[in-house]
């Protein structure tokens, strides 16, 4: 099924970096490719949301700016509230809020509480009734509160959309949420079976399955691209997610693999670059070279490779099981230009 550009969204600053400030030139880039929407993944140190969506919104005018995704816990309601509102305000009604869990571990250990399912539910109905003028007083599973009121609400608030991967995260998502954004290294299988429980989910709570959008997180290299640069961008990114069990065992079972094909990445430990200090190419280099612990089976089903057409006729293949916008991962905007060429001449 043919692709437009402005279906396509893209990840800027993806991962772990050292300078925020070249994410500003990749809005820019992408704005003039025309593409629908850029993704800015939440990292307190070098891309706190605020701080960094606040600058996105002035140099850019078209894209959709979407927070992909910060973590419950760990602003207070009216602080999260507030921010999403000015920065709706700043960027002419363009942004969108994205929520995940994180990883759970490493959430616990900074002693940030992760809600239940009827907690993230929760959380999604309290900024609602912040943005429509409400004062909310709350104690349940989302957390404990008193009287929470913005002074001013806001008549266009932003949509929310929520990242995961787990049947029952997907339909607590489908039911409460506007929007869901699927893990990367997703099949289309695995991404076709994932819709079906969003959009069921939905359909049960009294929504339009199809008012709910569907992101799939395609990690998408060309192989015009420099080969040093692709094994950083797809073999790292693969280790990334599967170092981790509680990311890697989710993807794995949604698309149907061998569990025990992951545990000799799993076991070499990782995980614990993704929040240590030290360089960021390093860790790169490192979770590269793991990747030939992994079956490449993996990467040619769960990722667009290949040349431009094969990659863009993959990601039509995504478009068939029913998402509604790719989101184009690995490479950065201004990497982007075939790619979007290519789009353009399937067309």
């Amino acid at each position: 099924m043919p692709i437009t550009p402005d279906q396509l969204y893209s990840y800027i600053l993806p991962g772990q970096v050292n300078d925020p400030r070249p994410g500003l030139d990749q809005a820019r880039k992408a704005d003039a490719l025309g593409l629908g929407g850029i993704f800015l993944s939440e990292r307190w140190e070098t891309k706190e949301l605020g701080a960094t969506m606040g600058a996105l919104t002035q140099v850019t005018d078209k894209v959709r700016l979407v927070a992909g995704l910060t973590h419950f816990g760990t602003r207070h309601p009216v602080v999260q509230a507030g921010m999403a509102q000015t920065l709706q305000q700043l960027s002419g009604n363009r942004f969108v809020l994205g929520y995940g869990r994180g990883v759970e571990s490493h959430m616990r250990r900074m002693g940030i509480p992760t809600p239940n399912l009827a907690g993230l539910a929760d959380y999604a109905m309290i900024l609602r009734r912040l943005w429509a003028g409400e004062t909310v007083e709350y104690n349940g599973p989302a957390g404990n509160w008193g009287e929470l009121k913005l002074p001013q609400g806001y008549d266009t608030p932003p949509p929310l959309i929520f990242g995961t991967i787990g049947p029952r995260t997907l339909a607590m998502a489908g039911a409460n949420f506007d929007g869901v954004v699927l893990h990367p290294f997703l099949t289309t299988e695995g991404v076709h079976r994932s819709i079906a429980i969003v959009r069921n989910a939905a359909a049960d709570a009294g929504k339009d399955p199809l008012s709910v959008k569907i992101y799939a997180t395609i990690v998408t290299v060309p192989d015009t691209l420099d080969p040093d640069l692709r094994i950083d961008l797809l073999e790292a990114r693969a280790v990334s997610y599967f170092m981790h069990p509680e990311l890697g065992r989710p993807i794995i079972a949604t698309n149907g693999w061998d569990p025990d094909a992951a545990s000799a990445l799993q076991e070499k430990g990782l995980a614990a670059l993704e929040y240590g200090t030290g360089d960021a190419r390093d860790k790169r280099r490192a979770m590269a070279q793991a990747a030939s612990l992994l079956p490449r089976e993996w990467l040619e089903t769960g990722a667009a490779i290949g040349s431009i057409g094969q990659c863009v006729a993959r990601l039509e293949d995504y478009v068939a099981a029913g998402v509604d916008h790719i989101l184009l991962h690995g490479t950065t905007p201004d990497m982007q230009d075939a790619i979007v060429a290519g789009v353009r001449a399937a067309r």
